[in-house]
């Protein structure tokens, strides 16, 4: 008798008006590879680590506008101002990322990405047509509070995948973010000063010779542009359930079927169970909480060195930097981009399946302590020798980044979808 009742208790009901409901249904329609989601995602996130990167964590150009703007009162404190637009971006982000992923669980996944991209289009062209050094402060903070996307991403990227390709979303995520905090600084060594770099194309009383920085912030700005309107056809994956919209044979089949007294003490012990489990708090749970530490201290210390090279990089040699364009910082920030995309399709996933995302995570930390303790002695060189070295050093460096950063984010995934499941949804939510 328990057996003619087990089949419609462990069936997965969805609701007519609920869009995580019908994401649900189309991935178990769909067959394969989800390529589209996969590219839509890497799109949305690339967008950001663009941004973050092009207008004020680019270094050598916060650099240069630094100066422009006539506030440093010695050469060597343009760093120093130049970190302040820098880190007014992220400081907008830690304040407001909690509330972003509160109104993601609330209204969806969907709002949060289009007014994500919205502000990088919106704040991003303010940023490059600002006129002095608050104004950039100002619009690199605003667009850092506005653009709360990359924590709803990851659990959209898990939601819109079944469970065999959730690790792969994840990938996706971390992997764009990286490319894009490279590509973005090599797109803006290029593209800044195009007065000075392309006079044939730029005159020095036009628009990009008033506001030299102007054209790398609106190539991000049109690229935004493109992925806000794409991003209106993406689908919600958020649940929200309506019990109205249940039908009465559904709530009869369920009332049937919990009448039989074995399934009911069965059921109501699971209930009891995920709430017990539910209450614990999440900071007694040890494995999460580590991978979340160790994801914290990672990104600290991947963001500070995507800071401190560009501003090392074009520091004059008597500072201990190497008097780099920021022409010549774009193209050594170029090379080690592509150079981590070849890694990350060809010799990662089998250096991945070999040794485990934890111990990848683990050679790269230790592999980077000696190699950022060689980049002053790589100040002393000049050259062929020091193109090459450099570039050596800054593919290897943005290789073992993304090994570590990519192991820490795979454990707070793998934890927190664990725990998911055996919590179950609240209230029908992902």
């Amino acid at each position: 008798m328990a057996a003619e009742y087990r089949e419609p208790l462990l069936k997965k009901k969805h609701y007519k008006n609920c869009p995580g409901c019908k994401v649900d249904e189309m991935k178990e329609l769909e067959q394969g590879l989800p390529i589209r989601p996969l590219l839509s995602i890497w799109i949305i996130v690339l967008c950001t680590g663009k941004d973050n990167l092009c207008c004020s964590g680019l270094g050598f150009e916060s650099r240069i506008r630094i100066r422009d703007f006539h506030i440093a009162e010695r050469e060597e404190d343009i760093g120093s101002y130049a970190g302040y637009v820098g880190s007014a971006f992220m400081l907008g982000r830690a304040l407001t990322s909690v509330s972003w992923g509160i109104f993601a669980d609330r209204y969806g996944r969907k709002p949060v990405i289009i007014m994500g991209t919205t502000s990088v289009v919106i704040f991003n062209t303010l940023f490059g047509l600002s006129v002095n050094f608050w104004m950039a402060v100002i619009t690199r903070f605003l667009l850092g509070s506005l653009n709360g996307l990359l924590g709803p991403i990851k659990a959209y990227a898990v939601e819109i995948f079944r469970d065999e390709y959730q690790a792969l979303g994840l990938s996706t995520v971390s992997t764009a973010w990286g490319i894009g905090l490279i590509i973005g600084p090599a797109l803006g060594g290029f593209l800044a000063q195009p007065a000075e770099k392309y006079p044939n194309l730029f005159s020095k009383d036009s628009l990009f010779g008033r506001f030299p920085y102007f054209l790398p912030c609106l190539a991000i700005s049109i690229f935004a542009l493109a992925v806000t309107i794409a991003t209106c056809w993406l689908p919600e994956t958020l649940h929200k359930h309506n019990d109205n919209d249940q039908s009465s044979d559904d709530s009869y089949d369920a009332l049937e079927a919990a009448s039989n007294e074995s399934n009911t003490k069965d059921i109501t012990e699971k209930d009891e169970g995920r709430e017990s489990t539910s209450k614990q708090s999440l900071l007694k749970n040890w494995p999460l909480m580590s991978s979340i530490i160790v994801y914290c201290v990672f990104s600290l210390h991947d963001m500070a060195y995507t800071e401190i090279f560009s501003l090392w990089a074009v520091s004059p040699r008597k500072y201990g930097g190497l008097s780099y364009s920021t022409e010549q910082v774009g193209e050594v920030l170029a090379v080690s981009g592509f150079s981590l995309l070849v890694f990350q399709m060809s010799l990662y996933p089998f250096v991945e399946r070999l040794l485990g995302p934890v111990m990848v995570s683990r050679i790269g930390s230790i592999l980077a302590i000696p190699l950022l303790q060689s980049y002053p002695w790589i100040a002393m060189l000049s050259g062929f020798t020091l193109t090459l070295v450099i570039n050596c050093a800054s593919v290897l460096k943005n290789v073992l980044s993304d090994q570590h950063q990519r192991g820490a984010a795979n454990g707070i995934a793998m934890t927190g979808m664990s725990l998911f499941k055996a919590v179950g949804p609240a209230g029908g939510g992902a």
